[in-house]
């Protein structure tokens, strides 16, 4: 009977460790995939001429990608500067601050929210925050704006990421022991004092770690962005310029123009760039991670 136990319990973590290593396996497998089908670019242009050159013409075989990538850049960073302190102070007052009949109905308002297909965001940008930016924000910046620009795709990409951000903030939050809170405040500190010293610090390196995945989940967003930012192949130079991130460039065209010599191979590398940026982003923030965890605790 004990052999059997110890075979058992061999046999559930050999079955796990190959569940975990699968898990591995099928990310590389997704990353050599994409670089074998987008490998017929690399015999025509080199990496630097794709990455830096603003040339789209498809027709033309000119196929650069700087006006993506920092179409990706402006829209992500605007929506997490958007995001963040609104969520950050959110989670704050309903863990520190609001009464349970207050959470009771927040909770699930903001499980709501996150369950909301993009498409619908997407349309709400579309019907609102586009006509506004157009009538009332851009007017008072630049001479004509459609509304169809980075602010927008930034302002509808921050609604989106919210709730899930805020989410993952109030868990953070909760997870420290009521004893921490106690202790802070019987040696005189305030309830600000104690959330700024006790609450936020305890809590730092999930902080970071919440911001990283919402980065991610922005960084590849498509539908949403690629209906209110305007879809033009420049570099924003402000926030009132169109956009065309990444994400948008594969859905719009993928399927449409492939008859195009390297087209496809050209949409292939989109998508390789997303993918590495996000594993690179990864990693380097669990890097960064680890040396806040070590300096603060």
């Amino acid at each position: 009977m004990q052999n059997f136990r110890i075979i058992k319990d061999k046999t559930a973590g050999g079955f796990m460790f190959f569940l975990t290593m699968g898990a591995l396996l099928l990310v590389v497998v997704m990353g050599i995939g994409l670089f074998l089908k987008s490998a017929p670019i690399f015999e025509n242009y080199s990496l630097k001429e794709l990455l830096f050159s603003s040339n789209w013409r498809p027709l033309r075989g000119e196929f650069g990608f700087l006006p993506f990538l920092m179409g990706t850049l402006w829209v992500t960073a605007l929506a997490i500067t958007l995001s963040f302190p609104v969520a950050l102070l959110t989670a704050i007052f309903l863990t520190e601050y609001s009464g349970s009949w207050v959470r009771k109905y927040i909770f699930p308002a903001l499980d709501i929210l996150a369950g909301i297909p993009s498409v619908i965001y997407g349309v709400w940008g579309i019907i609102l925050i586009v006509p506004w930016i157009s009538e009332k924000i851009a007017r008072n910046f630049v001479e004509f704006s459609t509304g169809y620009t980075v602010l927008a795709g930034g302002i509808v990409l921050g609604v989106m990421i919210l709730p899930i951000l805020t989410s993952l903030f109030i868990e953070l939050f909760s997870s420290v022991p009521e004893q921490f809170r106690e202790a802070s405040m019987s040696l005189g500190a305030t309830k600000w004092q104690t959330i700024k010293k006790v609450v936020l610090r305890k809590t730092v390196p999930g902080i970071f770690a919440a911001v990283i995945l919402a980065i991610s989940r922005a960084f590849g967003e498509t539908i949403a962005v690629l209906m209110v930012c305007g879809n033009f192949p420049q570099i924003p130079r402000t926030l009132f310029d169109p956009a065309y991130p990444l994400p948008a460039l594969i859905a719009n065209n993928y399927g449409e123009m492939l008859s195009l010599p390297l087209y496809e191979a050209a949409l292939m590398f989109a998508a390789l760039i997303l993918f590495v940026v996000i594993l690179l982003f990864n990693l380097i923030s669990r890097a960064v991670l680890y040396r806040i965890e070590k300096k603060f605790f």
